[in-house]
């Protein structure tokens, strides 16, 4: 059985504030069996081996996202956030023809978002986003859209007609990073985020970058332009067991971008702490 290495050989080299909330983990336990469309094995990566990275990094608070791997199957992911005991969140994946009740367990148990991956793997399409975000509305609920990036332009009118509000993976998940902001799908991303309903993870550079480790300067170009700008609405992630990297970066390393990124003290504790407690409801 292979496990997930902890990966942590660096230390956090800023003071984490407290409350601080890593949004976008994935957990994956050989308990639960894997969906037909999977397309890759993960590694057996449990919430226990998760929650001593997390103290390491000086991190409380965690939202669990639905692997693609498991389908509509959301019993680890649920397993997961119950584990930790209130300090966790999720975001499910569910079908189109999801019935209230199912939301309404889901919500109790502590989904405050579904997951809608238009990439290989995903179980959506384009056109499921609106009735779905219809099913949320009543509950509060956020839609989490990973895509590619570069097609923000010819997406923006399906996003901004949504009425729910949106989560964006990635940094936008752009899978040619623009060689500068000005790029039109840049800016459209910049356009959505004008609208106050949206948010963007400034997270997994490497899934991403041409220009790789240590700095990935492709997509901290991004980053840091969306943490000057928009700082209110952005939210960090660390990607945890980050899947199909080999080898592992340092989620402590990935961690020291931020304030590489960010200027402000005060901006870090808006997207470690504040902007995470408002998307995923820690302090309702």
């Amino acid at each position: 059985m292979s496990t997930v290495v902890l990966n942590t050989p660096l230390a956090v080299a800023f003071e984490v504030p407290a409350g601080a909330c890593d949004c976008h983990v994935h957990a994956y336990d050989n308990a639960y069996p894997l969906a037909p469309s999977a397309t890759f094995k993960p590694p057996h990566a449990p919430m226990v081996d998760y929650a001593k990275l997390q103290a390491n990094l000086g991190f409380t608070r965690v939202v669990v996202v639905q692997p693609t791997g498991y389908g509509f199957d959301n019993r680890c992911t649920l397993a997961a956030v119950a584990s930790m005991t209130g300090r966790a969140r999720a975001v499910a994946m569910v079908p189109p023809d999801v019935t209230q009740a199912t939301l309404q367990d889901l919500h109790a148990a502590g989904v405050r978002g579904v997951r809608m991956m238009m990439l290989p793997g995903g179980l959506h399409g384009w056109d499921d986003l609106a009735p779905l975000a219809l099913k949320i509305n009543d509950w509060g609920w956020h839609l989490n859209v990973q895509f590619n990036g570069c097609e923000f332009m010819q997406r923006l009118p399906i996003l901004q007609a949504l009425n729910v509000p949106l989560v964006l993976d990635h940094t936008g998940k752009f899978l040619v990073p623009p060689a500068n902001t000005d790029d039109l799908a840049f800016q459209a991303l910049c356009r959505l985020l004008d609208t106050g309903s949206v948010w963007v993870k400034l997270s997994a550079p490497y899934e991403t970058s041409r220009i790789g480790a240590p700095s990935y300067e492709d997509v901290s170009l991004l980053a840091r332009y969306l943490a000057k700008n928009y700082p209110e609405r952005c939210l960090w992630a660390s990607n945890w067991p980050h899947p199909n990297q080999n080898p592992l970066p340092s989620t402590a390393a990935l961690l020291n971008l931020l304030p590489q990124w960010v200027s402000r003290a005060a901006d870090i504790r808006r997207i470690l702490v504040d902007n995470p407690a408002q998307v995923y409801a820690f302090d309702a």
